[in-house]
């Protein structure tokens, strides 16, 4: 068996789709206000768990809940994907972290967030999960969750020979002690600019962009650039890899549905480019439909999608 580790955050969002994001001072009615199940962390190990070929991956959660109903209710759903929620603790006295969605007229979202409970997620808990990271064949990580465990997770899962897969989201600047124990990074064009300095405007700039990562150890690089697809690099050969053409209802939780898919499809033993490809489908599926954890597709409606893109 495969084993793919996801550590990282659980949010409820809380969705209100608007005609345009408020100005200041401005005030909107909105409408379909709901919540659904959210954070980077757990959207891509409910991607990594709809789209993994089940009999020959397993999926594990290391994350952090608060010690509320929608905290369990949420613990519970992952495990009904499939996941092992084992690694997954309620945090006494915390509430389970939230985010403030505003989901605009052009699919474009903004989001607020609020840490609760994810805030918690500590070296202790890295170390008394330990064996989901160092038995496990990668660790897909986000930075919704505290840098201390994030970095103790990325020198365990190095030590072991787990590959370390970081989604560099939300953007911020990151020290070389972490990104010298990374294989994989996936960042958009703003993380990217953040990280290396250099605005990702076309495949020269990406290029360059890409080239720093490399510099700082990392082996592969996928700068994803929005609707003109992913820029991947690695080995000293780059390209982009195009996406499919989708109308947009609501880009929550693309990326995420992205990396998810993208790392079951590499556990797959599919080549770089045929898993982004899957993940681009994946993806594409996903921004058709609202909500983050509801609009990802499962693994035999994305092979469908495939097919039909491919006939």
């Amino acid at each position: 068996m495969k084993k793919l580790t996801i550590l990282g955050s659980i949010n409820a969002d809380h969705v209100i789709s608007v005609p345009h994001f408020a100005k200041p001072g401005e005030t909107l009615t909105g409408s379909d206000y709901h919540i659904a199940y959210g954070g980077k962390g757990a959207n891509q190990a409910v991607a990594a768990a709809r789209l993994c070929d089940k009999s020959t991956t397993s999926i594990s959660f290391i994350g952090c809940i608060g010690e509320d109903g929608i905290g369990r209710t949420m613990k519970q759903a992952f495990a009904d994907d499939g996941i092992n929620v084992a690694p997954i603790l309620e945090k006494q006295g915390q509430t389970t972290g939230i985010a403030m969605i505003q989901v605009a007229a052009s699919g474009e979202n903004s989001i607020v967030i609020s840490a609760g409970a994810n805030a918690c997620l500590d070296e202790a808990q890295v170390a008394q999960f330990a064996d989901e990271i160092t038995q496990a064949d990668a660790l897909l990580m986000q930075l919704e969750t505290p840098s201390p465990a994030i970095l103790k997770a990325a020198q365990l899962a190095k030590a072991h020979g787990t590959k370390v897969v970081l989604n560099p989201a939300p953007a911020r600047s990151l020290p070389d002690e972490l990104l010298s124990q990374i294989d994989i990074i996936t960042p958009n064009e703003t993380e990217t600019e953040i990280l290396t300095g250099i605005t990702v405007t076309d495949e020269q700039s990406a290029v360059n962009a890409a080239q720093i990562f490399h510099q700082k150890g990392i082996a592969m690089v996928l700068i994803t650039l929005g609707s003109k697809g992913v820029y991947v690099s690695e080995n000293g050969k780059g390209e982009i890899v195009s996406g499919f053409r989708v109308n947009a209802e609501d880009t929550t939780a693309a990326g995420d549905t992205f990396n998810g898919a993208f790392l079951t499809a590499l556990l797959d033993g599919k080549n770089t480019f045929d898993a982004i490809k899957f993940a681009h489908a994946a993806a594409a599926i996903s921004v058709t439909r609202k909500g983050a954890q509801p609009s990802i597709p499962s693994r035999q409606e994305t092979l469908d999608f495939l097919f039909t893109q491919q006939n």
